[in-house]
């Protein structure tokens, strides 16, 4: 008989294992607060009332004691950058272990005061109290108990039905002051004293400024001063307006080279497959061949690049003092703003302090870390008063980085049968992230245009193990018995690219699952059956059969109206989702209702979870039917929302989620989960309503036009 394999030792959670000091974490104000400071950002996600909730339920106080510490280099813990839908994976776990050995600690304490024993105890609202009513605080004893300890593994959260805050949909914290007005965002706040700045850049591509002419600028009676180095110019004012009229008077005065050709907007698939390219095979699987393979089926699906499109373009404060300057931006990594901010200004890091702020709209990697560079530079002309940046719409759709264009080829190799027996999948991309902070050289707008610039960062793809990047999601969820996976990374960049809001999987999951419909379709079999019959999770299977069911799948035919089904398991590892979209038109199309299923495992704010489900999905939604950054081959030319238009409140779908409820599972984070099913399901929907297949995004008139032509 052999032993059973021993149990793997207990370890930290990996954001707490990387920051173990317990005060770093949870503090306890004289105000009877508990000060809780994650090293993940709030940037509308609401992960702000779910960490606090996570917090009150271990320490056992009221939500409302709670008070969340915006993160800052100065001494929040480093969680690196909020984005993944990793904050309650990663923040979540390091808060509930933290709380819970805090919570320990103190009982014993109080154990040791008053000899008894700690079962004998209990807490309420952060008062420990016990037999022949014996009384303290985490306040009382807050003094006498240092936490400027390293956590242990050994701690024990409570078990999920001992919950009481964690598991409700408690309103958020971050709306009241929201909805009434308050400075929250740094778009709305000021510091005394405060200065404001812009920057000139030219509308083409990776022009050089050959000439200025101050004359006009420094006639505007509120400017304080211009700022040139190399190719990088601004303004300094004492008012808004001022800053406004010498970047207008200055970019008169302004002669620039003719920049770099772009690639031709009507052919990205050819130009992505013609490009230099780093060739990496994700993914191999092999398997004894049970069936002779008969024919091939190959298609290939495009994504657009796609834009930001942040509601408030990004705005950054800073101000020096000496040797050191202080940022306030909102970044999604402090940490990694400050060490390209670092490597640009030649300074130590403890020289920069970089504080976060909200900003007012942002899932992925927009200007708010070019921004920051841009009033770090300004301000070193400011005299040691704080100087306040904003980008204007034209800079944001222009400038910021974009989500990369994709092109993907899927072939299946069927049977007699019409069974899967080998897959092959390759996608041709830019990289998908050219964050601050990951490289010897910085990723920063400014960086390349100073008067000693530093190289262009070519993006790159994060490793598998992170979720991967242009691969994300590429790799199926389904059983099918062998397949290969490449991807083909660009090493040129003439179109800036970086993270946008699930990276690659977007693209993959369209690609996958529009492959899935048009092999069923081959077989004229249900959509939903074929996929059920390819997997095994259990968990993958439910979201299919509820979304289907909730939907009512699939009513009798409509004219001009259809329904499409979409599924992933997002970086096939989080959260599973599963999507039928209810579409109608034929000119243009609409959506009228989308019905979703997700299983995120332990919800810690219900709520929270739709509202992110119901957000991906609107978004998605919008990706689908309008956005794709235009251009010619000299600049961007969707550079206002005209030319780059969004979904209107009156088109928006009804979105129906179905929340899974898993208190036992580990929670999975939620906010990227929608976009690629809800994308394949709109697809998909389209079909089914036109017979039309649309392999080209976005679903435009332009594109159905396209499709009919292919079909005739």
């Amino acid at each position: 008989m052999t032993n059973p394999a021993p149990s793997p030792a207990p370890s930290l959670p990996v954001s707490l294992s990387a920051n173990p000091v317990l005060s770093s974490w949870i503090r306890f104000s004289p105000e009877r607060q508990v000060m809780v400071s994650p090293g993940k950002v709030e940037i509308g996600q609401g992960i702000v009332t779910a960490l606090a909730q996570i917090a009150a339920d271990e320490l056992d106080v009221e939500i409302g004691r709670v008070q969340m510490i915006r993160a800052s280099t100065a001494g929040s813990p480093n969680e690196g950058v909020t984005s993944g839908s990793l904050s309650v994976q990663q923040s979540g776990r390091a808060i509930r272990h933290a709380c819970a050995e805090i919570r320990q600690i103190f009982l014993t304490a109080a154990s040791d005061q008053f000899g008894v024993g700690i079962d004998a105890l209990d807490i309420k609202d952060g008062t420990i109290s016990g037999p022949g009513n014996i009384r303290t605080s985490y306040w009382e004893l807050a003094d006498r108990i240092s936490l400027d300890r390293d956590a242990t593994p050994g701690a024990v959260p409570k078990q999920s039905a001992k919950r009481i805050v964690a598991g409700n949909s408690v309103q958020r914290l971050d709306i009241p002051d929201k909805v009434f007005a308050r400075p929250r965002f740094i778009h709305d706040s000021a510091l005394p004293g405060m200065l404001h700045g812009r920057v000139l850049r030219s509308e083409l591509s990776a022009a050089k400024l050959t000439g200025l002419n101050e004359v006009g600028a420094r006639a505007i009676p509120a400017l304080v001063a211009i700022v040139r180095d190399g190719d990088f110019a601004g303004v300094i004012s004492a008012t808004e307006d001022g800053a406004e009229s010498a970047l207008n008077a200055l970019r008169k005065g302004a002669n620039w080279t003719a920049g770099e050709t772009l690639p031709d907007e009507n052919g990205p698939a050819e130009w992505l497959k013609a490009q230099p390219s780093e060739t990496t095979v994700i993914d191999r699987r092999t398997a004894p061949a049970s069936s002779e393979k008969q024919r091939t089926i190959r298609r290939q699906y495009n994504r657009p690049y796609i834009a930001h499109a942040s509601i408030a373009p990004s705005c950054a404060m800073a101000q020096w003092s000496g040797d050191r300057v202080h940022v306030w931006t909102h970044s999604q990594g402090v940490y990694f703003l400050r060490a390209d901010l670092a490597l640009v200004l030649k300074l130590p890091l403890e020289n920069i302090t970089v504080e976060h702020m909200e900003g007012a709209g942002c899932y992925g990697h927009n200007a708010a870390d070019d921004v920051a560079l841009d009033a770090v530079l300004l301000a070193k002309a400011a005299g040691g008063r704080p100087v306040r940046v904003l980008w204007s719409r034209a800079d944001e759709l222009s400038h910021a980085p974009f989500g990369a264009a994709m092109t993907i080829e899927i072939e299946a190799d069927l049977d007699a049968a019409g069974e899967i027996v080998d897959w092959r999948h390759s996608i041709w991309s830019n990289g998908h992230t050219a964050r601050p902070g990951r490289a010897a050289q910085p990723a920063l707008l400014a960086a390349t245009e100073l008067q000693n610039p530093f190289p262009r960062y070519i993006a790159t793809n994060p490793p598998q193990a992170n979720g991967g990047g242009a691969d994300r999601n590429s790799v199926p969820s389904y059983d099918f018995p062998s397949w290969r996976i490449e991807c083909h990374r660009l090493l040129t960049m003439p179109i800036r690219t970086s993270a946008l809001r699930t990276l690659g999987a977007q693209g993959n999951v369209f690609a996958i699952e529009s492959f899935i419909d048009e092999l069923a379709a081959e077989r004229g079999e249900d959509p939903v059956a074929f996929r059920l019959r390819h997997l095994s999770d259990e968990r993958a299977k439910d979201v299919i059969r509820i979304a289907a069911k909730r939907a009512k799948w699939k009513p009798d035919r409509q004219t001009g109206r259809g329904w499409g089904l979409g599924f992933a398991r997002y970086k096939n590892t989080g959260a599973y989702c599963a999507v039928v979209a209810e579409v109608e038109g034929a000119e243009d199309i609409g959506v009228r209702r989308l019905t979703i299923a997700v299983d995120v495992g332990e919800a810690i704010n219900p709520d929270g979870v739709i509202n992110q489900i119901e957000g991906g999905a609107i978004q998605a939604t919008s990706w689908v039917l309008k956005e794709r950054v235009r251009f010619d081959r000299t600049r961007i030319t969707s550079n206002s929302w005209s030319e780059y238009p969004i979904l209107r409140f009156s088109e928006v779908p009804e979105v129906d989620v179905e929340l899974i409820e898993r208190p036992d599972s580990d929670p999975l984070g939620a906010g990227e989960a929608a976009h690629g099913p809800v994308t394949a399901a709109i697809a998909n929907a389209v079909y089914d309503a036109l017979e039309l297949r649309i392999r080209n995004l976005p679903i435009t008139r332009d594109s159905l036009i396209a499709a009919m032509e292919l079909s005739t």
